[in-house]
């Protein structure tokens, strides 16, 4: 049996039908050719509803929860804050990695992100921005690493 993953897309409008969620299925088919079980991605409004479905995602035993959205600097971002009280231990070597690749390949306004990463339990937590761009260079840089994230996080070897 694969390890599971989730998509946590977040965005008000989006979550009320304004329009349709593009980022989340990006990440969703990168966790997917990866050989992660992923079903569709949930779609919260931005608030208390993301620290809402990462805690069910943690409890559901989810191996990896992917978020898309809520990371910029408008009075509405606040994944970064809703993620933090979930996390027992953050990774920030990897949210810069993701922060940094963007910027590198012609996405300077990357740098701005404030998106988060680290683990809950045993469970691998990560921020990515909304846009379709940040979420496929996202996971470009975590790709190489979230299959041995995940084995140590069940206790795995180095």
């Amino acid at each position: 049996m694969s390890d599971r993953a989730r998509v946590v897309t977040v965005s008000t409008r989006a979550s009320s039908g304004v329009y349709a969620d593009t980022s989340g299925p990006v990440i969703a088919a990168g966790l997917t050719e990866l050989g992660f079980e992923v079903g569709p991605p949930v779609v919260v409004p931005d608030g208390a509803a993301v620290g809402e479905a990462l805690r069910a995602a943690v409890a559901d035993g989810v191996a990896v929860v992917i978020t898309t959205g809520g990371t910029g600097l408008t009075p509405h971002d606040h994944t970064p804050e809703e993620t933090r009280p979930v996390l027992d231990r953050e990774l920030p070597a990897l949210a810069a990695a993701v922060a940094r690749y963007g910027a590198d390949h012609g996405v300077p306004t990357a740098l701005l992100s404030r998106g988060l990463a680290g683990v809950a339990g045993q469970t691998l937590i990560v921020n990515l921005p909304g846009s379709r761009g940040g979420a496929r260079d996202g996971m470009t840089v975590l790709a190489p690493v979230l299959q041995h994230a995940v084995s140590q996080l069940r206790g795995g070897d180095h």
